[in-house]
Formats: C-alpha cells, sequence, structure tokens
C-alpha cells in the first residue's frame, strides 16, 4: 500500500477502507454504476406511446485492481466470505496527485466474490497485478 507522498505525480488513486478502516490503495475500479430498470407498460387505446415506469435499481459489482502487495486484509476477507459472505461497509475516495480527496463512495453491506491473481509470463516484463470483485446492495456518492 503506498503512502501519501509515494503518490505518483500523475496518477489517480482510489482509497478502499473497510469498516472505517483503511485497507490499501487501488490503480483500477469499474463497478461504479446505477441503473434503474424500467417496465414498459401499454395502455389499451394508447397507440402513440408506451408508458415507462421505474422498478428497481440495479448495481454491478465493484472490481478493483492493483499491483500485488503485501498487505492481505481483502484476501482474508475473500477466504473467510467461502462459508457463508461476511458483510461490511465498504468506502471508496478517488485521490488526486497530491493525496487530496476528490469524491468518495460508500457500499452497502458489502462482500467479496472473487479474487483473480496475477498472470505471469517469463517473456514479458509485466508488473503482477491483483483484482477484487465485491457485490454489494447498492451504492451512495458521498460528499468530500
Amino acid at each position: 500500500m503506498p503512502a501519501k507522498q509515494e503518490l505518483s505525480n500523475n496518477a489517480i488513486w482510489f482509497k478502499l477502507t473497510i469498516d472505517h478502516r483503511e485497507v490499501g490503495y487501488f490503480t483500477e475500479v469499474s463497478g461504479l454504476t446505477a441503473e434503474i430498470e424500467v417496465m414498459s407498460y401499454n395502455e389499451g387505446g394508447r397507440n402513440n406511446y408506451v408508458h415507462k415506469l421505474p422498478t428497481r435499481m440495479k448495481h454491478p459489482n465493484l472490481v478493483l485492481k492493483r499491483g500485488v502487495s503485501r498487505t492481505k486484509d481483502l484476501q482474508d476477507w475473500f477466504q473467510d466470505c467461502w462459508q457463508g459472505p461476511t458483510r461490511k461497509a465498504v468506502s471508496l475516495t478517488m485521490m488526486n496527485e497530491a493525496g487530496t480527496s476528490i469524491r468518495g463512495w460508500s457500499f452497502a453491506q458489502a462482500y467479496p466474490v472473487k479474487w483473480t491473481g496475477p498472470q505471469f509470463n517469463a517473456g514479458q516484463a509485466a508488473a503482477a497485478t491483483e483484482a477484487f470483485e465485491i457485490a454489494h446492495d447498492g451504492l451512495v456518492v458521498e460528499q468530500v
């Protein structure tokens, strides 16, 4: 986990906090998406349009990627969940190159569902990365 003073001048980092405890920094995040499902309703006698009614909110899993680090907090949490999810409060904060918070998101009832380890190829000089996928019951944009 890089310290704030180690942050690159050209990079944006994402700080992950679980149950109000900082567990690491990530270089890539996907799944910050919310979508309202829509049901179409054809009203009898109305042929010039179809009613579109909101139903429920959908949130894909959060996917976090980083270089392999020595910290095992997420790996341990993932291992603990194989017999049943241990749901926790998760928050993600976007940090600028100076280490200042830009924007934050919190995730309700989150738990890890997938870990992807590094891929090794002796013919290539690539950094070892890992990815964590986290399921949750919804996201909230936080004021930073």
